[in-house]
This record gives C-alpha cells, structure tokens and sequence, in this order.
C-alpha cells in the first residue's frame, strides 16, 4: 500500500502546519482540489459464483449486508463497516469454513452462508431495535423469525450497552482490535498541500467526517482533535466542515471519501485504517496524510454473544476462530496491535 509517510523531525514540523505554502495562488489550488473526478465504484466483498448474474455498477453494489437471503444463514454477524476490510477477508471470513472442516468438534457444520450486516454502530442498534431496515426497495427483516437475526454483535462499549439493555446480549464482551487514531484523507497529489490538522483552516480547505446522525463519531473526532492543536485551532479545523452533500448515505466509510471524490469537500478526517483503506482500493484517488500522536486517541471493538444465539455451535467455532487469529491479522489493515493486557479484555456491559 501506497501512502504519504514523514519521519522524524520533519513530520513533526509538518503535522502541525510548519509545511510552506505550495506555488501558485490558493484559489488555483483549491480549483484543482475540486475538479470531480468519476464516482466511486466500491468492489463487492464477496465473489458470486460462476453464472450468476450481478449488479455491481455505481447505483447497484449492496455492501453492507453480506450473504444470500433466502438460504438459512450458517452464522450472523452485526457490526460497524470500518473493520470489514479484515473481518470479510480471506484471512477470516474467507478461512473460517475450512478451518472448521479441519476441527473435528465442528465437521459436521454448514458454513456457507455466513452471513454479516455492516452499518455504523447507531444503525446497528436500530435495526436490531426496530426489527427492519430499507434497502431502497427491498425491506429486511431483522428477527429471531427471518433467521436474520444477530449471533454475535461487534462494536464499540456504549453500542454494546444499549443492546444489552435491550436484552439482546450477554453480560461480558470481549475486546478484539485498537485503532491507530485519526489521519487526514487527501486527493492524489495533496493538491492544497495539506501536511496536517492546522492546514486545514490555513488552507480554507472543506472538511469531510462521519454524518450528523453518527454523534458518537463527531463527538470522538473532537475530543481526539482538541488536545492535540487546543480548542482555538480545533474551531478554526472543524468551522470548514461540509455537513450535507446530494446522496449522503450517512455511512461514513463510503461518505467522506465520496465527498472528496466528487467535489463537496477537500479534506477528509477518519479512523486511520479507514484512510488506509481508501488509499490501497482507489489509489489513483487518494492519500493518506498522518496526524502526529494520534495513537493517543484509539478506540476500541469488542466481541459479545447475543442471548440464546439461533445458530450457538457455529457461533462457538467462529468465537474460537476469530479470537484465535484477530489479534494478528488486523494490524495487516492498518490498526494497532495490542498488547497481552488488551487483547482479550472483558469489558462488562451491566
């Protein structure tokens, strides 16, 4: 993966606007920064099998629900997106049904239909309380009944809480990955020289973060911004931000790169692993700019059994898997490591 990268002394200057102004004036820039360039066309997690006919242009890309309705699921996971690019890949959605085959306890499991809904945490507690959610047309109905309906939820600690208040999830929930912060989504080739977070006012340049609907995001944006540059400099950072543009999903993890993409803003402010993931899946598009000591401000996703879960042996072979290989394989995207005292950790949710 491609990205913007400074050491040492240098990046410490940079980060925190010490960068000299690019040639040319800032309106030339900042007209180039908002050329649109073509829609994003995000890829399909999964590969249809051969023959199947699918829809995966622009418009048509499901991304969030995983699996096929229709067939009994094998096992169901709700979370948040922004860890999707590890849990859906080959290392563990991928491995998981031939690992289990390989176990003698779990032979005998059908595991192909492993089923995932991956929407921002908020939602994920809607629909759970609600019962449905609206896909254009298509209305799912999330319950014990449909047979879509949560094995195992992943999400951050007060997500977690209001489910188990709910009385949809067990007591204790286990802690699996650690963000490395916040960093700076730019366009290819940073046009308005944006080196870190004070460039942003200094530049004018239009701010992209998680929508208005996604408070617990706005409200960790802030509180891990502030303490680095002090509130007059925050103010001055979030005062740019564009909050609405045609189309938004209000999923943040195709929102902000979507915003920069098309023209509505310049800069865009996520989760680090996020940033990384757009830069490695549109890398004619984007880059990475990193944001000294943002590792102070991590956060963290954890792992809880629903209550009398549909599916309770596949669910024990996935818990198994999972917190068997997680803590390897999601600094592979970008998150930070954690150590023998976080990774397992209980968090309780009474």
């Amino acid at each position: 993966m491609k990205r913007r990268m400074f050491v040492g002394g240098t990046l410490t200057a940079v980060a925190f606007g010490g960068h000299p102004a690019r040639p040319g004036s800032a309106a030339e820039q900042k007209a180039v920064a908002q050329a649109p360039l073509d829609p994003l066309v995000w890829p399909a997690t999964t590969k249809p099998p051969p023959g199947i006919r699918s829809f995966a242009g622009h418009t048509n890309t499901v991304l969030d629900v995983v699996g096929r309705i229709g067939t009994p699921p094998s096992l169901v996971i709700f979370t948040e997106g922004n860890h999707s690019m590890a849990l859906l890949g080959e290392e563990i959605a991928g491995a998981f049904p031939s690992w289990a085959k390989s176990q003698s306890q779990y032979v005998d499991l059908d595991l192909n239909n492993v089923m995932a809904l991956t929407m921002p945490q908020g939602i994920v507690v809607q629909v759970i309380r609600t019962g449905e959610v609206a896909l254009g047309d298509l209305t799912l109905d999330i319950s014990r009944a449909s047979g879509f309906y949560p094995d195992v939820v992943m999400a951050g600690p007060d997500p977690l809480r209001q489910l188990r208040k709910l009385g949809v999830l067990e007591p204790r929930a286990l802690f699996f990955s650690k963000s490395r912060g916040r960093a700076l989504l730019v366009r290819k080739g940073n046009p308005l020289g944006i080196y870190g977070l004070v460039d942003v006012a200094r530049t004018g340049a239009r701010l992209a973060q998680a929508d208005t609907s996604e408070a617990g995001a706005r409200a960790g944006n802030r509180a891990a911004i502030e303490p680095l540059i002090g509130k007059p400099a925050a103010n001055a950072f979030f005062a740019t931000e564009v909050q609405h543009f045609p189309g938004r999903l209000g999923i943040m993890h195709r929102d902000v790169p979507e915003m920069i993409a098309r023209g509505y803003a310049d800069v865009g402010l996520s989760q680090y692993h996020l940033v990384s993931y757009w830069t490695r899946v549109f890398p004619s598009h984007f880059e990475l700019v990193p944001i000294v000591e943002a590792e102070r401000f991590p956060q963290q996703i954890a792992f809880c059994r629903t209550i009398e879960p549909l599916r309770p042996r596949a669910l024990k072979a996935f818990e198994e898997f999972f917190l068997g290989r997680a803590r390897d394989v999601y600094p592979k995207y970008g998150f930070a490591r954690m150590e023998d005292g976080e990774y397992g950790r209980a968090l309780d949710l009474d």
